[in-house]
């Protein structure tokens, strides 16, 4: 197969946390990938995950219908990576997960792609009272009816080099005596990155059944247990407080103010309403539901990977294990 009759995937939010790691492994499987971005000068460092003229970076804006069909014009797979965690005044849940998601189903369908890989959460539900959670669900099913033989694949929360929970609960620990916990016992089953990236990947090219799959990890862990693995990865000795919902809405709800009154300026990126309503559940695979072994992939366990990167935020980072060596050899 030459480089310039390889398939072509479009992967949407394909500089992102998830996305930057289905493009590389996309690239690796000889397909040539768009990785589609609103801002493509800042999503260059995806050009070495192949050869010269793989992988390129592409504008694409998933509330415009023209730069969205642009992206995906002769692709054979699109991939869509798009989720947001906060919302602001530009970035909506409704105009991301679900009218973003629907678009994308959509043009994916008129442009006759083959497949379509659409990434949401575990959690996803219409009747709940998180609207992250409501509109991942209305993503969903917007997919659903626009392109039936979708692959959905819902993840746990998933951890990896660049994730946004273990990091930021190590930089916390790192400068507080005391991390509170929202939501001690709710339950999580941490999923690898890379082992998401390659459930897509199958779902591209083909190897996956359409429907939807639950990705978690092959071990659920509490809140409280997740963030004693940080200390104890980051040789942290540090104080886990839970804090009491209730109190935890009183919170979330003081900095949405703030957040609102500012008019973004002071970002609420602590606790929002929505994320304390998601803590109340847990976060696991649904019992019966299909998911990483229909798909023949062996989940990777998160205390195998989670030190790889946690190192930094040890009290000597690189060089903390030279220090405990150092002080073994004087004891």
């Amino acid at each position: 197969m030459t480089a310039a009759s390889a398939p072509i995937v479009a992967i949407f939010g394909g500089s992102g946390f998830v996305g930057r790691y289905i493009a590389r492994r996309m690239a690796k499987r000889g397909w040539r990938v768009r990785v589609a971005v609103r801002r493509p000068n800042e999503a260059i460092f995806v050009r070495p995950y192949g050869d010269v003229g793989q992988v390129e970076p592409i504008q694409a804006n998933i509330r415009d219908d023209a730069s969205t069909r642009r992206a995906m014009e002769g692709a054979t797979a699109v991939i869509n990576c798009v989720g947001i965690l906060y919302q602001d005044s530009r970035q909506r849940f409704d105009g991301v997960q679900a009218e973003g998601a629907a678009r994308i189903a959509r043009l994916a369908a008129e442009c006759g792609a083959a497949r379509l890989v659409h990434i949401s959460a575990i959690g996803a539900d219409a009747n709940s009272e998180s609207a992250y959670a409501r509109t991942k669900a209305a993503g969903e099913a917007a997919v659903r009816e626009a392109f039936p033989n979708a692959v959905i694949l819902r993840p746990s929360i998933i951890f990896g080099r660049e994730d946004q929970f273990f990091n930021r609960f190590a930089a916390m620990a790192r400068l507080s005596p005391v991390v509170p916990l929202i939501g001690a016992e709710t339950r999580f089953q941490p999923v690898y990155v890379d082992d998401v990236a390659e459930a897509a990947a199958r779902g591209a090219e083909g190897a996956a059944a359409p429907g939807l799959y639950e990705l978690g990890g092959p071990e659920a862990y509490t809140f409280r247990a997740l963030m004693e693995l940080m200390l104890k990865e980051t040789r942290r000795r540090r104080l886990l407080l839970p804090v009491p919902f209730f109190a935890a809405k009183i919170m979330a709800s003081v900095l949405d103010t703030i957040q609102g009154i500012t008019l973004g300026v002071l970002a609420n990126r602590q606790i929002t309403r929505d994320q304390v309503s998601l803590l109340r559940g847990d976060n696991v695979v649904s019992e019966g539901a299909k998911g990483f072994a229909d798909l023949g992939i062996e989940p990777t366990g998160v205390e195998s990977v989670v030190g790889e990167y946690l190192y930094a935020y040890r009290p000597y980072g690189q060089y903390d294990a030279i220090t405990e060596s150092a002080a073994r050899l004087k004891g």
